[in-house]
Order: C-alpha cells, then sequence, then structure tokens
C-alpha cells in the first residue's frame, strides 16, 4: 500500500528558489534585464500548472493507476442527482462495473438517499467540493478549506470520509496543499477525460472514449443529467455501449486497487 510522503518543498517552491538563484546573479552581469528571464518563466510556469490536471506542481497529485497496475477505473463527477445517479447505478449493475463517485457536498446532503445507494452497491465516494465553484481555488486558503470540510462533515454523516479531494474542473493552486493537509486528504484528477461537458457533449462519447483509453488509466465521466429527454436517451444508449465494450475489452477495477490505497473509510 501506498503511504503519504513525509512533507516536502513542492517543485514549485523548488523552482521558485532555483529561478530566484538565477536571477541574482544575472542581476550583476553586463545585461541585468536578462535576470528577469528565470523569474518570467517561473511565473508561466505557475500560472499555466493549474489547468494541467496531471501536474504535481504545486502538491502531489494522483492522475492514474500506481507503477505496474494495467487495470482502468471508472470515475464520476458532479452528482448525485435523481435524474442520472440511479441510472448510473443500473448500468453498472447491469455490467458488474465498479466505480468511484467524486460527489458534490450539496447535492450529497440534498439526496442522502443515493449516497446510501452508491454505498450499498460497493462503489466508492470522494469528495468533489461543496457547491462546485469554478473558482474555488482563487478563495482564501480558509474559503478553501472550509469548503472542503463541509462535504466531509456531510458525508462522515451518511457513514463514510473520502481520502480523496477532486477540484472542479482539476484545477489546483498552491492553497490547495495546506488545506487538503489539514483535513488528511490527498488529491486526485484523472488521465483520460473527453470533454463531455458534464453530459452537455454526449454524442459519439463511447467512440471518443474508447479511442483515448489505456491500461492505467483513471476516466472522468460525468453524472449529471442530460438537459432533455431525447439527449437523456442518446446517454443512455452510449453509456451502454461504452460499458459493455469496456466489460469486455478492458480490466476495469476498482480505484482503490489501481492506486493500490483506500478511497474512503467508513465513518461512525
Amino acid at each position: 500500500m501506498r503511504r503519504h510522503r513525509p512533507w516536502s518543498f513542492s517543485p514549485a517552491a523548488k523552482t521558485g528558489m532555483a529561478a530566484l538563484l538565477t536571477a541574482i546573479p544575472l542581476g550583476f552581469t553586463a545585461a541585468p534585464q536578462t535576470a528577469a528571464v528565470p523569474l518570467a518563466l517561473f511565473l508561466l510556469a505557475c500560472l499555466a500548472a493549474p489547468f494541467l490536471p496531471r501536474s504535481s506542481f504545486f502538491l502531489p497529485v494522483i492522475c492514474r493507476g500506481a507503477p505496474g497496475r494495467k487495470g482502468i477505473a471508472l470515475t464520476f463527477d458532479d452528482g448525485p442527482f435523481p435524474a442520472s445517479t440511479p441510472i448510473l447505478l443500473e448500468l453498472l449493475a447491469h455490467y458488474r462495473l465498479p466505480a468511484t463517485f467524486f460527489v458534490v457536498g450539496e447535492q450529497a446532503a440534498a439526496h442522502p438517499e443515493l449516497i446510501a445507494a452508491i454505498l450499498a452497491q460497493g462503489h466508492t465516494i470522494g469528495n468533489h467540493s461543496y457547491r462546485h465553484d469554478h473558482l474555488l481555488m482563487l478563495r482564501s486558503c480558509e474559503t478553501l478549506e472550509a469548503d472542503i470540510r463541509q462535504t466531509q462533515d456531510v458525508l462522515a454523516g451518511m457513514g463514510t470520509r473520502p481520502l480523496f479531494f477532486r477540484p472542479p474542473i482539476g484545477i489546483t493552486s498552491p492553497r490547495l496543499r495546506p488545506a487538503l493537509a489539514s483535513l488528511n486528504l490527498q488529491a486526485m484528477t484523472f488521465s483520460c477525460r473527453i470533454f463531455d461537458r458534464g453530459n452537455r457533449k454526449i454524442r459519439h462519447l463511447a467512440a471518443r472514449v474508447l479511442r483515448q483509453l489505456q491500461p492505467g488509466d483513471i476516466l472522468l465521466l460525468h453524472d449529471n443529467p442530460p438537459a432533455s429527454e431525447e439527449e437523456t436517451a442518446l446517454w443512455v444508449q452510449q453509456l451502454h455501449c461504452l460499458l459493455g465494450r469496456l466489460s469486455q475489452e478492458h480490466r476495469i477495477v476498482p480505484l482503490a486497487d489501481l492506486i493500490d490505497q483506500p478511497v474512503m473509510v467508513a465513518e461512525g
């Protein structure tokens, strides 16, 4: 089982120190303006890193399976919803596939029966923030920690405590590391996504997933209800195609098995 690493400087901190140590002697050269180059490159890295879900620039992020693990894990974000979660659970049960649901605390609090159904079917649950605020990583450290903690508290009242947090849209920030450390959580993103816009872009969903999927992937899909009955019917048809192919052609494993550590623990 993989364990937490002891605290250490992040790649961002190390890169920042390297940029500063490089800039100082350059400032005393004949062209002191060159001192701005390493600092500018560091700033660009800081601006780009939050939008790279596989990046561990600011904090350790798990985005795919542990070394040597060749299975694939299914994950569903943004739920639960009465109009979509039962459909997903029925299809997963039909194809006997495990999944992890990264739930939004506000939705979980409104629909505790769906959290109970997810757990009763043997799936696992992760923390996906309380309100799915797209700008959450720009909030203060206190607001960020309070948001994540609120979801932990909601789920603890339902008998489970997630060990992983998936930030909205996979965006990270330097503030996330201390917030997660205070709550004994780790960050998890994904290695395969198809930009389905929360089930708003579902045509050819199955083909798009199957074209990209690789052994060891953590696949990101969504638990949002499509916008209309027609789109819902298409979503169900695409899921049938996708899950059927996955069950026949790939080794779908619980997320805990893929990353070689538990995803959640029982609470209370």
